[in-house]
Parts: C-alpha cells; structure tokens; sequence
C-alpha cells in the first residue's frame, strides 16, 4: 500500500521491509560502535552553499531533477545531485550508511513513512534535527496527522512531509451501472457487500482482489486501510500492540464475509497479478490509495471513461470516509556536513505551493503541503476518469480530521503476523477474532511489546 515510486509498482516492497528489520536490529550494536564516528558531527553549514546528493527513486527522483535547475537559479551557490538509487534498494543503502556512522550517506534522503520509525530509532543520531534549522514554523502546512509522523515528541522534528495518499474507491462505473448499482449511495462496507453480490450476479465480476496465500509481504494493504478508516493501526501512540481491538476485528470480519460471499479474486503473486486483473476486468473495485489513479491511467488507458473514483464508504455507519494511509518525507543526513544548504532545499522542494504543483504535474504525486491545493492542477477534470476533479476527491480527505499512525520499528513484523492471520481467515475459515488474537500475542512475543486488550 505505501509509497511511493513511478513507473514501478507504487507502494513500499514490505517483504523488504521485514529484511530491513532484520537488518536494522542487526547493526544496531554496529551503529553504537560507530558513533563517535561522523554521523551527527556535520554541523549546520552555510545554508547558501554546498554541494548536496539526494538519494530517491523512480518517479519522485526525476520530479527532484526537474526542479533543481530553477533551485540553482535562486540558489547559485548550492550545486545539487538527485541520484535514482531505485526502490527497494534504497533502504538497504540508507541502512549499511547509517549503521558506518553516516560515512557514504547523502546530505537528503526520501524516507517512507514505514521506514522512518525504524531510522530514527535504531540510529538516533543518523538524521538532523530540522527543528535546529527552522522547520517549526512549518508544523501546520501539511495535512492533518502528519507533523506527529516526523515530530513524535513535538520537539525534534526528523523530516518533512512530501507526499500524503488518502485512502480511496476505484471503482469501475460501467460495470456498476450495469448492475444497476449507485456508487454515491454506497454509506458503508456493509452496502459495498450487498452491491458486490449485484454486480457478480450480473456482470460475473468479483468485487475486489487480496493475495489470499500472502505470497506477498503487502497482502495486508486491504485490512489496514479499514482499520485506518477507524482511526486504528497495529500499534497505538505508545507503541503498545493493538492487532486485536475490535476495530481490527470488524474489519477482519468485513474481510471475511466478502470472501465467503464469493466475492474475493485471489491476487497471488501480488503487484502483477493486481496490474492483470485490471487487463482482465476481473474486479469491480480497487481500494487503492490516491497515487493509484496514474496506474490505472498508464496500465490500462483502453479502459478510458469506464472509471471513476471517490471516498470509500465507512467502516461503521456514520464513521469517517478519510484516511491518510501512507506519505513520504525528506530528511537531512546528521552526517552531512552541509545540513543547512541540505535544509534550503528541502524547504524549497516542500514547502512552496508552485514546486509542489509542478510534481504533481509532472508525476502525479499528491503532495502534503495543504497550500499547494490553490493551484489549478488539482481542480482540472480528468477525462480518463470521465470529466471528474480527482484532486478535489482526495482534498476532502486530507482537510478532514486524521490521527497519525505509530509505525514503529517493529511495524515489518507486524505485518508479517497480520498477513499469517488474514491468510488463516481466508483459506482455512478461521474466526476473525480469536486469528487476531493470536496475531498479538505473537506479536507481543517477538517484541516484547505490550498487548492492550
């Protein structure tokens, strides 16, 4: 589900992810050996001069190089270097950097929000306090929620917010309407069921698709953004372990009643299988957060006018149609000897409504920065999804009221149990709860977190 790449599959390689834990847990003791070294030495700098290397990857590195040229005309004494480390690669390089005390690593790193929990966790050190540099003033542009995802404490602040996905509804309208079903009128997950079981009878289309076997390490991606549309996640502020609150089993039971309904397309093999099936037409519905309308647009542009989008239905009735489900941010290297150049254009990047407008031009990556909204390309109709203002979709849920979710270092695992769980509901009809249950205190064994119940 998460962020954030172009052109490849747009959403963190979560498999990779539980080997970065590994990884993570690994080095730390090689991270305290190594910190004397340079990581949190750098210094400020001069915040007009340096010569900084970014690391990102994909679509957001060749948005990065985009805007470097008019970077350097307001800034000529800061030379500037995007490097394409790709994804999932990136993480590993970030890690073996940190882990050697900083030596090697860029002066500003693009960071998901999976990722950043574990960063500063395992190396306190490894990233600059932005707050030194002056981000504080910054801590109400971005949508709700997220200012807590890179200010934890309220004090030191590890990144800034770049992009922000909301949760959304992808839906195909031609086959609803065929099966004479109202997408506006769908209110909860509940209505979606009984429409799904419509639109099979009469289209013989399934409603959604999960990798039921979790072949993949993101087959979860469905349940979290339920469980995020009610404000829950796997672990709460405290970093406590909540996997089996009854949020997360009314959302496993939703799970599970589509399944047994016959409603459910199995996506094993994850990424390419989804990308077949929207070939395929084999599902009526995508829940896929706001980057997923540029994949529906680049694999499948034959299919121009059939789809629509808007905000899912609540989980319960009444409940919240809004969900921040994933973001990235920019951090600055505590190894760099450049942090306040590095700082400058990190500023320039996030915070400026017009730089902001020309990547989502450019790559259609929704942006963080409230701000950025005024401009006219997120109110321009998109005629692939039949004259609709996808951006005004997504801005309704990112001006509403978000918590923030605590990730954490652990965050790889629980998927790992989370994912073991949902296969168990879906193959062997396993109870929602007591699979859950289950989940964590198994959990809460490999951590030694607490289990809150």
């Amino acid at each position: 589900m998460n962020v954030s790449p172009v052109n490849t599959p747009r959403g963190i390689d979560r498999r990779r992810l539980l080997q970065l834990g590994g990884a993570l847990a690994a080095t730390t003791s090689l991270a305290a050996c190594s910190g004397s070294g340079s990581a949190g030495t750098g210094g400020a700098g001069d915040k007009n001069k340096g010569s900084l290397t970014v690391w990102s990857w994909q679509g957001p590195a060749t948005a990065l190089k985009a805007l470097v040229p008019e970077f350097r005309r307001k800034h000529p004494g800061i030379e500037v270097t995007v490097e394409d480390i790709g994804n999932p690669a990136i993480w590993d390089k970030i890690t073996t950097a940190m882990a050697a005390g900083g030596e090697g690593l860029a002066d500003v790193l693009h960071i998901g929000v999976d990722y950043l929990p574990g960063y500063t966790e395992k190396f306190p050190e490894g990233l600059a306090d932005l707050g030194e540099l002056g981000a504080a003033k910054y801590r109400g542009a971005f949508a709700p929620g997220l200012w807590r995802t890179v200010s934890p404490t309220g004090s030191r602040v590890n990144a800034l917010p770049w992009e922000a996905n909301s949760a959304g509804f992808w839906y195909r309208a031609d086959l609803f309407e065929k099966a004479g079903v109202d997408a506006g009128a769908l209110a909860t997950w509940d209505d979606v069921v009984e429409a799904g079981k419509k639109i099979k009878a009469d289209t013989g289309t399934r409603l959604i698709g999960i990798d039921k076997p979790a072949s993949q390490a993101d087959a979860a991606n469905f349940f979290q953004m339920l469980l995020q549309l009610q404000g829950a996640f796997y672990f709460n502020a405290d970093g406590d372990i909540t996997l089996d609150s009854p949020e997360a089993v009314r959302a496993m039971k939703i799970i599970k009643r589509m399944n047994d309904s016959g409603l459910v397309s199995d996506f094993s093999g994850g990424w390419n299988t989804m990308v077949s099936s929207l070939k395929k037409s084999t599902v009526a519905v995508q829940p896929m957060p706001t980057w997923f309308g540029g994949v529906i647009e680049r694999e499948v542009p034959q299919q121009k006018g059939k789809w629509r989008v808007q905000l899912p239905p609540a989980v319960r009735p009444g409940g919240s149609r809004s969900a921040t489900v994933n973001s990235t941010h920019l951090a600055v290297a505590g190894s760099s000897p450049h942090q306040a150049a590095a700082w400058t254009f990190v500023e320039y990047v996030l915070t400026r409504p017009a730089s902001q407008a020309r990547i989502y031009r450019d790559q259609a990556i929704a942006p963080a920065l409230m701000k950025a909204y005024d401009d006219a390309a997120f109110h321009e109709p998109s005629a692939y999804f039949g004259g609709q203002k996808r951006g005004e979709v997504f801005l309704k849920a990112l001006k509403a009221p978000s918590p923030s979710f605590t990730y954490s270092s652990d965050y790889a695992r629980a998927l790992k149990v989370v994912t073991d769980a949902q296969t168990r509901v879906l193959l062997k009809g396993a109870d929602p709860a007591g699979a859950l249950h289950d989940a964590a205190d198994r959990l809460g064994k490999q951590t030694g977190r607490k289990v809150v119940r």
